[in-house]
């Protein structure tokens, strides 16, 4: 599994459900690597998400525990038990990409079966903001594998940071 976020300097990604911000190119980016792939988030992350429709061109899953919660295009499993099997059952040869998109619980939650993460590094920090994530910087199982140039949008800075687990 891979996690794939847009974080500040303090490893925030949101505030009351919605991001940060929107990064243009961040997203382009975001899509581009996700695409023909399986993306799991849970149901907050997906009422932030226009018109709350499915990714296109994606296999999306939603993690909720509300099991009268049935959006159209997306399959549902009720807890993290039930994710297991429907990803062996929808991806046996393991030929697509498994993406964690958020939030904040389903990424800790699902941290320990990720091997790689796509971080979006923002060189600001939100003092609004409400939801984390762990902060591969400082957990010695995750590496730096590769690192982009600093962007810019606006009064933005921000770099793309691809992280490998190297130890379990």
């Amino acid at each position: 599994m891979n996690l794939i976020f847009a974080v500040d300097g303090n490893w925030k990604i949101g505030l009351g459900g919605q991001m940060l911000v929107e990064i243009e190119e961040d997203l382009h980016r975001f899509r581009r690597i996700t695409e023909e792939h399986i993306v799991i988030m849970g149901r907050k992350t997906l009422e932030a998400i226009p018109n709350q429709k499915p990714l296109e061109n994606r296999i999306n899953i939603l993690v909720t525990r509300n099991k009268e919660y049935n959006p159209e295009g997306f399959l549902v499993v009720n807890s993290l038990e039930d994710l297991f099997p429907l990803l062996k059952e929808i991806n046996p040869d393991k030929k697509m990409k498994v993406f964690v998109t958020g939030g904040g619980t389903i990424a800790r939650q699902l941290l320990l079966f990720c091997d790689k993460a796509y971080i979006t590094k923002i060189f600001k920090d939100f003092k609004d903001a409400d939801t984390f994530i762990p902060n591969l910087d400082l957990d010695d199982d995750w590496e730096v594998v590769e690192e982009s140039e600093v962007h810019r949008q606006d009064d933005l800075y921000y770099r793309y940071v691809n992280y490998e687990r190297v130890r379990w």
